[in-house]
């Protein structure tokens, strides 16, 4: 039988995942998925679910909803992607990840028809994820869109609420180039009288999403229209920061601190309080104490994560032109005397719509993570130049360029670290 480091490279070779190749490794369709799920025996139906669209802010909706489930007493499974240090993280109960030994054990068990049906990475990782959800005999699991939303393979359950957090241009190779195409495939999760909550509001969306909902007779809910937001500002408790809002009166706070969770907060809020109504026990105080402890509850990484003071070192994994768009808007208002900035990204993103959107006095420390799929450094510092006239030295490792970042700056400096997951995930 295979170790955990044996399993992870023959899944990674069999079946290569879409961390590592991008597009190549997306397969469209779910046939295969199904055929998976009628082997188990349909294990999702063995405990209620939550499904979570978007293009940003599903990761934070999606873990900030299992800690409100987790502080309301359920046995919370949360199915989340990519990972950013081990594919564990991928699978979690109350926060706790799937065991190595079950891993090992569920390729082992069904690694033989995978030459029958020849499922894509993502298709065995649901299947697993399911299956270990059963067998922990999970209350309910929150479970967040791979890719897209109509052909993605979570788009098997039957949950009791859908969640879009918002659409904005992203894989337009896979999903369509506009607004309204990429809608089209997020509104696919919308399903039979459940239940959807929309993040945000947008005039080329709205209609999409209305129209899909009057097709399926579900409900529909605005966060932006159903809730009034007022936006308390960061403050500490006992040294730890956290962002506090007012939501319909409701004070909430949370240690997710970049200034896109003022859309996120909202959305999970507005969906905290429709799974009250539909039945859940849930209070308005283990609301509160969900949204504080999510990541001590779920251990969610990378979104405006501070790694350190002195020079202050922060990092996040927004990676598209919405997501870049509020972390430049934050790192302006964010104090600091010489902003430097260790950036790599991979090479099927929009990069020469990006790269002009980033800061123009920084000092830039272009690297490439360990992935296929990045763009390698000299590729970058030359488009980067040549695009949006951003100067910068070429480092081969991402770890190099921080340690030389670190090494140049001011104790009053500002490294923020990003513009990929696997960037993030080699220095968190």
């Amino acid at each position: 039988m295979m170790n955990y480091s044996e399993t992870l490279n023959f899944i990674y070779n069999r079946m290569p995942l879409f961390q590592m190749v991008g597009s190549a490794a997306y397969k469209e369709g779910l046939d295969g998925m199904m055929a998976f799920d009628e082997r188990l025996g349909h294990p999702h139906k063995s405990f209620r679910t939550i499904h979570v669209a978007g293009t940003n802010g599903k990761g934070s909706c999606s873990h900030t909803i299992a800690s409100v489930l987790q502080s309301a007493g359920y046995k919370v499974g949360l199915f989340t992607s990519p990972h950013l240090k081990d594919f564990r993280e991928r699978i979690r109960v109350n926060g706790k990840p799937v065991s190595q030994k079950f891993v090992i054990d569920f390729v082992e068990q069904h690694k033989d028809f995978f030459d029958v049906i020849y499922p894509s990475f993502f298709e065995v990782n649901v299947a697993m994820a399911f299956e270990y959800f059963k067998e922990q005999k999970v209350d309910v699991a929150v479970i967040e869109v791979g890719l897209g939303g109509r052909l993605d393979s979570t788009n098997i359950i039957s949950p009791d609420l859908c969640v879009i957090t918002n659409i904005s241009i992203d894989h337009t190779n896979i999903l369509g180039n506009t607004l309204g195409a990429i809608a089209k495939e997020k509104a696919g999760i919308i399903k039979k009288g459940i239940p959807v909550v929309i993040g945000e509001k947008h005039p080329e969306t709205d209609s999409v999403f209305i129209g899909k909902a009057k097709e399926m007779e579900a409900e529909i809910i605005f966060a932006e229209e159903a809730t009034t937001v007022n936006y308390e500002g960061t403050k500490s408790f006992r040294k730890v920061p956290y962002q506090h809002f007012s939501i319909n009166g409701q004070k909430i706070k949370t240690p997710l601190l970049g200034i896109y969770q003022q859309k996120n907060m909202p959305t999970a809020w507005c969906a905290a309080k429709k799974l009250q109504s539909l039945g859940y026990h849930i209070t308005d105080e283990q609301i509160e104490k969900g949204f504080k402890g999510v990541i001590k509850q779920t251990h969610l990484l990378g979104r405006w994560q501070k790694l350190q003071d002195k020079p202050c070192v922060i990092c996040d994994t927004g990676h598209n032109i919405a997501g870049i768009e509020y972390i430049c808007q934050q790192l302006r208002e964010t104090p600091h005397k010489q902003l430097r900035m260790v950036y790599g990204m991979v090479s099927d993103k929009d990069i020469d719509h990006i790269l002009p959107l980033l800061p123009k006095d920084a000092i830039y420390y272009f690297t490439q993570a360990a992935s296929k799929r990045a763009l390698p450094a000299e590729e970058m510092q030359e488009k980067a130049q040549r695009v949006a006239g951003l100067k910068g030295r070429c480092f081969s490792s991402v770890e190099e360029a921080l340690n030389t970042a670190k090494a140049e700056a001011d104790p009053d400096d500002l490294i923020y670290v990003g513009g990929s997951t696997y960037v993030v995930a080699e220095i968190i």
